[in-house]
């Protein structure tokens, strides 16, 4: 088996030491095969990362919920994160721009570039989409859109001038001021995108009830373990809930107000 948890790498000691918690305690319940380190994907191959037969445990954004996995993933449920912009399970983007530029709101971003890192993204590129799609002219607000492959890519387009504003995630930019405040520089948040269930935590389609159900409790039990409090203000995981895939089809309903709007892309 292997598991992963490749949505937010600011901090990979953190992450490691919250698999190594959830590990010990699936080999102490008589799980065999239980792997002791995290799988690192590529973000080339992460679809089909998630896809495959024998993923115990990993993390993906909202939106291949209700796209690519659906129906192909058991979702386990969602972390509660502590972030500015986080409220339960639920999340929003900070609209970021230069520090520098002087416009003050979205509206003045027309015809100027956005960066997004991927299409699949729900924080990256259709939240931004849903927002501006009220403002588009003809189905186009920005003059154009570059993937840049991660949220931390995106802000590097922004400093160097190649883009001009990007949503990047609430969660990833306080793990950014944290641990890498650097790729902060010279940015600056504008706003704030609408809010949206978080990052579900999955498990392969195969994945036994009986081991989907001892998946739920070790994670509530490390929600709730002394041992465990520094590593989860370390991730800013403040607990977890069990969500069922329905609650991402909301994430469907936001496309579909886009699309109406004439914004079939970004």
């Amino acid at each position: 088996m292997i598991a992963s948890l490749p949505m937010y790498l600011a901090h990979p000691a953190g992450s490691a030491a919250l698999w190594h918690y959830l590990a010990h305690c699936l080999r102490q319940a008589g799980v065999p095969n239980v792997p002791l380190t995290l799988d690192i994907p590529t973000n080339a191959d992460l679809t089909a990362h998630w896809l495959r037969p024998d993923l115990l445990f990993s993390q993906t954004c909202g939106y291949p919920i209700v796209d690519a996995l659906e129906s192909q993933v058991q979702v386990i449920g969602a972390l509660r994160y502590t972030a500015p912009g986080c409220d339960g399970i639920h999340y929003s983007s900070h609209l970021v721009c230069r520090a520098d530029d002087p416009s003050t709101q979205l509206a003045s971003f027309r015809n100027r570039v956005a960066a997004y890192n991927s299409t699949d993204s729900q924080s990256g590129y259709h939240s931004l989409r849903n927002l501006v799609a009220p403002l588009a002219v003809g189905g186009q607000f920005f003059a154009r859109a570059i993937a840049s492959g991660a949220h931390i890519d995106s802000l590097a387009l922004i400093r160097n001038g190649t883009a001009d504003i990007a949503a990047i995630d609430c969660i990833s930019y306080a793990q950014f001021q944290r641990y890498q405040p650097e790729s902060l520089h010279n940015i600056r948040i504008l706003g704030r995108t609408a809010s949206a269930p978080g990052t579900p935590l999955i498990t392969a389609r195969s994945t036994p009830p009986a081991l989907l159900a001892l998946l739920r409790q070790t994670l509530h039990q490390a929600m709730t373990d002394p041992a465990l409090a520094p590593t989860r203000a370390e991730l800013l995981i403040g607990g977890f809930e069990e969500v069922p895939a329905a609650a991402y089809g909301v994430l469907q309903d936001g496309e579909r107000q886009a699309t109406a709007l004439g914004m079939a892309q970004l």
